[in-house]
């Protein structure tokens, strides 16, 4: 047995529940937020059968997209006895999906 960690964009969580209740993988949702864009993801989390791991993985990986976003970045420069701050925009990408696949040695439901 597997347990899946999957941290996927806010934007693509909806179209990921969905294809994995749809298919019939257990999942369990949880809000969460990113680091460098202190950005909303969702974090999925699904035990499931070492053949089954694939599916789930297929699944989050089709939905889930990486895509460009323009953010403001800042700089400060100093010119004699002034400090200047300027702000100018920087493309990153967003989105995707980040997938941790864990060994369970032990798994109950009571």
């Amino acid at each position: 047995m597997k347990l899946i960690l999957a941290i996927v964009s806010n934007d693509d969580s909806g179209a990921v529940s969905s294809a994995l209740t749809r298919e019939g993988y257990p999942v369990t949702k949880l809000a969460t937020t990113g680091g460098f864009l202190m950005a909303g993801n969702t974090t999925f989390i699904s035990g499931v059968d070492d053949e089954r791991v694939d599916g789930v993985i297929s699944i989050i990986s089709k939905y889930s997209s990486r895509r460009t976003q323009v953010v403001p970045s800042s700089s400060t420069a100093s010119s004699a006895d002034m400090s200047m701050y300027s702000s100018y925009p920087v493309e990153v990408t967003v989105g995707g999906s980040t997938i941790f696949v864990l060994n369970v040695d032990r798994y109950e439901k009571v």
